[in-house]
């Protein structure tokens, strides 16, 4: 004898009870009267979408819609309400909002959910212009300390017309770069005073800030000679609105001369090897620590250890302007040498500070800062 292979429907195979006790409130209560249209097959099709930033004041209700329940808790409320063929579950709170639909067809459950979200979301915030950066310096009272503070930093799109076009194209894949590009934990850019290497560094913090946190090391001198000072910051700390773990650290060390050039090994000790070991030695095992480094040196007077291959991420020679970039740039051609202008001397030009004839040299203090 065949046994009997009808099928199920499946509202019968699962059988669905559910039980309210006073522990539960009346949003829950809408919640598991709004499954059971779905549970039952009535409306078998289901749809749904959350919003992040829905507009205030929207009811997100469908046209025509039918208020059944609604209740308000703890911060959230909850909204259940009917149409031709349809039935739809507001959930709000403060920061968003899920609009769940069911339906007696896949095409009426999407065109009802449509009719609900469309428009009903906020456009994306404009991205602020500065962006929050820490700055280490080991206290005499307190020992190593760490404060943070917003600094101004322009989009790469707005200043790149600062470089010139190698270091512009070497800075548009690094400005871009994620942590699965991560090969390298040295950044190094050198140059001349005066050619916008702070500035670069600016905008990287801004165009990584949605993983990496900056900090600024106002000491570089010190920080390799002690053990101690170098371990804190080495393990590091995080932001308050960082989960621990999961962001990369950049180290920001500026006008490192003495600790990278060729001979530093024999003058500076063991800061070098300290150096090196944080960026891929035993100490750099198990954290994501990026170290960035600023100089005034040419690339033929650094140590070979920092420059050799693999160890830098990125490793970019920041130049002055040619003539012909100068000039587009400024605009005129008053005052600027066949030999074209730093970033320094432009702005100094665009000031009416009179032409750029004093040796670049001489500019250290006002380039410490472009």
């Amino acid at each position: 004898m065949c046994a009997d292979r009808r099928a199920v429907p499946p509202e019968e195979s699962l059988p669905i009870r559910l039980n309210v006790d006073d522990s539960d409130s009346p949003s829950d209560v809408i919640d598991a009267l709004f499954l059971g249209r779905f549970t039952t097959g009535e409306q078998p099709h289901a749809r749904g979408r959350s919003l992040e930033r829905p507009r205030k004041g929207l009811s997100l209700l469908p046209p025509g819609a039918v208020v059944l329940r609604s209740a308000g808790d703890g911060g959230r409320s909850a909204t259940l309400a009917e149409g031709d063929g349809w039935t739809v579950l507001v959930s709000r709170w403060s920061q968003g909002a899920d609009v769940t639909v069911t339906a007696v067809s896949e095409e009426l459950a999407e065109r009802t959910l449509k009719a609900a979200v469309d428009g009903a979301e906020e456009e994306p915030e404009q991205q602020p212009e500065d962006v929050t950066m820490g700055f280490w310096y080991h206290s005499p009272r307190r020992g190593p300390y760490r404060t943070t503070r917003r600094i101004t930093a322009g989009s790469w799109e707005e200043i790149r017309g600062n470089y010139t076009a190698p270091v512009a194209e070497a800075m548009d894949g690094l400005m871009k770069t994620t942590p699965d590009d991560i090969t390298g934990r040295l950044l190094l850019l050198h140059g001349p005073p005066g050619t916008g290497k702070t500035s670069a560094l600016r905008t990287l913090a801004r165009s990584w800030r949605d993983w990496c946190q900056v900090d600024c090391v106002l000491d570089p001198e010190r920080l390799f000679n002690e053990v101690g000072y170098l371990m804190d910051i080495a393990i590091g700390e995080d932001d308050e609105d960082t989960p621990g773990g999961q962001r990369w650290r950049l180290l920001l060390l500026e006008d490192c001369d003495e600790l990278i050039r060729g001979e530093a090994k024999h003058a500076a000790g063991q800061a070098l090897s300290r150096l090196l070991n944080l960026t891929d030695g035993l100490l750099g095992q198990g954290r994501n620590v990026l170290v960035g480094l600023t100089t005034n040196e040419d690339l033929e007077r650094l140590h070979p250890a920092v420059v050799r291959p693999g160890r830098c991420l990125a490793r970019i020679e920041v130049g002055p302007l040619t003539r012909a970039e100068a000039v587009t740039w400024l605009g005129t051609d008053e005052g600027i040498g066949r030999d074209g202008a730093t970033l320094a001397e432009l702005y100094a030009l665009r000031r009416g500070a009179g032409p750029a004839l004093v040796p670049r040299a001489a500019r250290t203090e006002e380039g410490m800062y472009l």
